[in-house]
């Protein structure tokens, strides 16, 4: 019997699909969504998002989630993870049952947006109805929806939890949960959200997991919310999103005239600019006023209607420049975006992953631009190592990124061996005589 984080049950070895959107350097041939047994109206709404053929990640997990298995899906981000659950969520779904059949957690409102957006979009042909609560709405209003009819329900936990202890929520319909930023719902943020919503749902159910990145310390914590899961995994010896180009810039402490020589002279159709902190965000945004026109600044502190409208008018190509922090590099599909500037390099190389990602989306061509100083030239080394980046250096190449890490180690392993012989030495020249 294993022991689980949400209880005691057994699964046999997983699972695992492992597979590559390249062969032999050449981009696989996809199936048709008309090879996948959908319902004719589902079938007529994709073919009006304009989508013939599936990404990787959908060809694996589509047909695996429409036969009722959990699902751990691991995919860089822009690949489609979105369709592919939203799609056999909808073909599940029946309509003519008043009750909510699938809940869906993300951990933004901005995602929740977008998250039902495109369920509501597989749906336009179907009566299967998606609805989004989240903070910053109020609740009588999302409360009133509820009782009407909602069949997929996309939720941010803390929203969630609110409806679960202040109304009548009725959740023992549930058929499907998916957990959408795996890692980012399952760390020590939401973990407790998490676990409690999913005390909540008593009935057996499928479970599904879907996350660009899924460090190994989350692992376990992942695979205990699955009962025999179908571990799915596209393009996991290449960590970071292989549409991009990944350029580095060394300059000093100072990264603003850089930044701006840099936004003058390359030819940006959208970008976003991340830096690590809201005021370091603030501090840049009134750098670049009366430099920049169509300039925008994004951050958690902004009310909700605020972040809504600045993220509609990016969307619709009415602002070019958007300052952001990490609120916009999880999830978020920003399709006209050609640039990602990392003006504060990541604090991990999942930030990167996931902020890179908001360019090069579903096979689109994008560059991502990281600005770093001599401080952030050992954590680099780490990161394209870890996410195995092949840089692309603007001007000088820095020495210590030319070094090769094992060249590093072994020098290292011979000067702590120098330093341990000096110390002995001097220890017997300093000891007693016998």
């Amino acid at each position: 019997m294993q022991k689980g984080r949400f209880g005691s049950f057994f699964w046999p070895a997983p699972f695992v699909i492992r597979a590559t959107m390249m062969q032999d350097g050449v981009k696989a041939q996809s199936m048709q969504f008309t090879q996948l047994d959908l319902q004719p109206p589902i079938l007529q709404a994709i073919g009006k998002m304009g989508y013939d053929h599936m990404t990787p990640i959908q060809e694996h997990a589509i047909p695996v989630i429409l036969e009722g298995h959990d699902v751990l899906g691991l995919a860089e981000t822009g690949s489609g993870k979105t369709g592919a659950c939203g799609i056999p969520l909808v073909q599940r779904t029946d309509p003519d049952l008043n009750a909510i059949q699938a809940l869906i957690l993300v951990p933004t409102r901005e995602l929740a947006s977008q998250y039902v957006e495109e369920v509501g979009r597989i749906a336009q042909e179907t009566e299967v109805v998606p609805f989004a609560v989240f903070g910053g709405v109020k609740m009588s209003l999302q409360q009133a929806k509820l009782r009407h009819k909602v069949h997929i329900l996309v939720a941010t936990p803390g929203r969630l939890l609110d409806f679960i202890w202040n109304t009548d929520l009725n959740l023992s319909h549930v058929r499907t949960l998916v957990l959408d930023e795996a890692d980012e719902m399952l760390n020590m943020g939401f973990i407790e959200d998490v676990k409690f919503i999913m005390s909540c749902l008593v009935h057996e159910h499928q479970t599904l997991l879907f996350s660009a990145t899924m460090p190994k310390e989350l692992d376990h914590l992942a695979t205990s919310c699955l009962k025999a899961p179908r571990r799915i995994e596209l393009n996991q010896e290449q960590r970071a999103p292989q549409s991009l180009q990944h350029h580095f810039q060394h300059t000093d402490r100072n990264r603003l005239p850089t930044l701006i020589d840099y936004l003058r002279t390359e030819p940006i159709q959208q970008s976003i600019i991340f830096c690590n902190s809201r005021h370091q965000g603030g501090q840049l945004l009134t750098a670049l006023q009366g430099r920049f026109t169509s300039l925008a600044y994004i951050h958690g502190g902004l009310e909700q209607s605020q972040r809504a409208l600045i993220f509609d008018r990016f969307r619709r190509q009415k602002i070019k420049f958007m300052v952001a922090t990490d609120l916009a590099a999880r999830g978020l599909d920003f399709r006209y975006v050609s640039h990602v500037i990392n003006y504060d390099p990541p604090l991990s190389h999942e930030a990167y992953t996931n902020r890179t990602g908001r360019a090069g989306r579903m096979g689109r061509s994008g560059i991502a631009l990281t600005l770093v100083t001599d401080r952030d030239l050992q954590h680099l080394n780490r990161l394209l190592r870890i996410n195995r980046i092949e840089p692309v250096w603007r001007g000088r190449v820095p020495e210590l990124a030319l070094r090769p890490r094992s060249q590093e180690g072994i020098n290292g392993k011979r000067a702590s061996r120098r330093n341990t012989s000096r110390r002995r030495s001097r220890k017997a020249a300093l000891a007693p005589k016998l």
